[in-house]
């Protein structure tokens, strides 16, 4: 059965992610938010329910694998496109996300040289690197009342 040939009552059973992917298979791919025009004009929506739920359509789009984005932001069935395709987006994915935690690591190999080596003169310091907070107390004594009065005298 095809989107325009139901009637609203019909069009009210689905989710708008399978009246999404009706109107892409009939019409072809599109953008955000002509898609999200036809689903709310064709269910009687006021304007208001359009103007408020298009960022929630987006994120619904975005994360359903049915759907892919292209890169002129009409969206289109996956399954039009090649695994290979897809395949190589994911590794490319991988790849950066290995890049990144290599670089954490040597972040992170860094500030762990820094503590053990106390002599290493070549790092700039800030004063956030030091919890002075100690030294202020460590020249101060306690002592009561007793002792002030022997120190009077």
């Amino acid at each position: 059965m095809s989107f325009k040939d139901l009637s609203k009552d019909e069009l009210e059973l689905y989710s708008h992610k399978d009246l999404t992917y009706m109107i892409i298979e009939e019409n072809g791919p599109m953008n955000t938010a002509d898609l999200f025009k036809k689903i709310t004009t064709s269910l009687e929506l006021p304007n208001s329910f359009y103007e408020n739920k298009i960022g929630d359509y987006y994120t619904t789009l975005t994360t359903d694998k049915r759907f892919v984005l292209l890169e002129d932001g009409n969206w289109d069935l996956s399954n039009k496109y090649s695994s290979d395709k897809v395949k190589k987006n994911v590794d490319i994915d991988e790849d950066e996300d290995e890049e990144e935690e290599d670089e954490e690591e040597k972040e992170e190999d860094i500030m762990e040289s820094d503590e053990d080596d106390e002599d290493n003169y070549d790092i700039k310091r800030t004063d956030d690197d030091f919890d002075d907070s100690d030294d202020d107390y460590k020249d101060l004594v306690i002592i009561d009342e007793e002792e002030m009065e022997l120190e009077d005298n």
